[in-house]
């Protein structure tokens, strides 16, 4: 017989216990309330569907069906067609059955919602059409339930057929609920003109459109592109005498935002907070990435701080972004004090935003900051590859190779594997400082290791060892990237290095044969 989990004990069918245990022990009668709570704690709807019929005919004495009952194994269902749709239609024919024969009193549809809800268009459609079939009318709530199955599945004309047909055939009025419901619908699709018929035929329903209803068929105007519908029809909203809320504003200041028109989005965002209506994380979040998007460095920090002052905690991506472009339009050390003020502000550390910032201090010569914030990371986070890469690049650009070599060991110590981005930039630094043979060894252990160069790297190589001197340094390494035995040296690459070889002397052009025949 199948095991069943503990829940399920209080109707086994295991031996009856001895005439001691019995008299101490008065054994469990299974009740609706327990098995209820069984059914939905179920592993496996399979188990609930056999633990529903084990309570129903095997059990000692089989449980009276009952209303309770049904609902929880209808909930476990709903849950199970979440991440199995399949299953639980292949379940749902049996529990359903046992539910009809039941003939219980007449109850409303709630028990069958969340599944109308979960399951696909067709089985959700079926259940709902036979929902009399046991006792059970169906309502404006259980028809928006299919509804919002349909509308999930992108089953649009079936759904407006089954809205449009709802009153005569199904003798349901289809509600402000209905309405939203198949707006979203539409205006996920981008089928703006349907979403607009509908809002137009609302009022001769007499259902008043709501914040929700507007909002859905602003955010269309805006995702065609349709500023000036979108614009008209918020400034409608308001001349109604209604009061867009903070998701509303959001939805046009977004719709500007997204076309590059900030000027306008600042206008709303004014009239916004005029009319008392504060904006949220959303709205400056928009703004901000907005800005960044146009290189309006000042404008993204003084929205950033007023973001964090009304107590708002960003993301770590849009605080990279505002950092990234404080540092472009060369505020690196403003782009430092802003980020060490968000995290005052309990925005988390974070290697992307670190990277750069350490990056772009070094860059402007601001060694020491880098560094100092670098090493604030490392006392309470663990940088990452690119982190040590950023500071790396950073020193070696200004030459600062002693200090870039610790950061290497310590790298190293971490267990991180230089790459190709750690390789480069030294390579980079001594041929900046005028030590090309120290370059060359360095890209000679690069190649050794399989790490890929760039044709950048290739470049400022040749140009190092443009001096006749070099010549046999130079040769060395396009033998070291010919005899690894991987495609480091493409069309383009070759061509760095035969522009250097054509009409110069023999030699040269011996030691490219040599490579050529490898």
């Amino acid at each position: 017989m199948r095991r069943w989990s503990p829940g399920a004990r209080a109707f086994s069918t295991a031996p009856a216990p001895s005439l001691a245990t019995r008299t101490t022990v008065p054994p469990r009668r299974l009740t609706a309330r327990s098995l209820s709570r069984l059914l939905l704690r179920t592993p496996t709807p399979d188990d609930a569907v056999l633990a529903l019929r084990h309570a129903l005919f095997q059990a000692s004495p089989p449980l009276p069906p009952s209303l309770p009952v049904f609902a929880a194994a209808l909930s476990r269902l709903s849950r199970a067609a979440a991440s199995d749709a399949d299953a639980a239609a292949r379940l749902l024919g049996p529990v359903l059955s046992l539910l009809r024969a039941a003939r219980l009193p007449a109850f409303s549809d709630r028990p069958f919602l969340p599944l109308l809800r979960a399951l696909r268009p067709l089985p959700s459609l079926r259940l709902f059409l036979s929902l009399p079939s046991f006792n059970s009318h169906p309502s404006v709530r259980s028809f928006n339930a299919l509804l919002h199955s349909l509308v999930s599945a992108r089953r649009l004309r079936l759904a407006a057929a089954l809205f449009r047909a709802a009153p005569a055939k199904l003798y349901i009025t289809p509600n402000l609920v209905s309405c939203n419901i198949l707006l979203k619908g539409l205006v996920g699709i981008g089928d703006l003109d349907a979403a607009l018929e509908v809002l137009d035929e609302m009022t001769g329903w007499g259902i008043v459109p709501d914040v929700v209803t507007y909002t859905t068929v602003l955010t269309a105007y805006c995702g065609k592109g349709d500023l000036e519908g979108a614009q008209k029809l918020f400034d409608d909203i308001i001349a109604s005498g209604r009061r867009p809320d903070v998701t509303m504003y959001t939805v046009l200041i977004d719709g500007y935002c997204l076309r590059g028109k900030l000027q306008d989005a600042a206008r709303i965002m004014d009239e916004m907070e005029a009319a008392g209506v504060q904006p949220n994380d959303i709205t400056y979040s928009v703004v901000i990435e907005a800005c960044c998007k146009e290189g309006k460095s000042a404008e993204a920090r003084d929205l950033m701080r007023e973001m964090l002052g009304a107590g708002y905690v960003p993301d770590t991506p849009l605080c990279a972004k505002v950092v990234d472009v404080l540092c472009q339009d060369g505020k690196a050390l403003e782009a430092n004090e802003m980020w060490r003020w968000m995290a005052k502000k309990s925005v988390p550390p974070d290697n992307a935003v670190t990277s750069t910032l350490i990056y772009w201090l070094c860059k402007t010569g601001m060694v020491q900051e880098a560094r100092k914030l670098f090493d604030e990371l490392e006392r309470g986070f663990v940088p990452s590859m690119l982190t040590y890469n950023s500071l790396i690049l950073g020193l070696c650009e200004n030459g600062e190779l002693q200090e870039a070599g610790k950061v290497w060991d310590d790298m190293v110590e971490r267990r991180y594997e230089p790459n190709a981005m750690t390789y480069e930039a030294f390579i980079k630094g001594f041929c900046k400082m005028g030590k090309s043979n120290e370059g060359a060894a360095l890209f000679k252990e690069m190649v050794a290791k399989g790490c890929t160069p760039s044709k950048f790297i290739y470049q400022v190589l040749v140009d190092s060892l443009s001096e006749p001197s070099h010549d046999h340094t130079f040769c060395k390494i396009v033998e070291a990237a010919a005899l690894s035995g991987r495609d480091f040296l493409d069309g383009e690459s070759w061509e760095i290095f035969i522009r250097k070889v054509v009409d110069t002397n023999e030699t040269w052009k011996k030691h490219l044969d040599v490579a050529l025949s490898m």
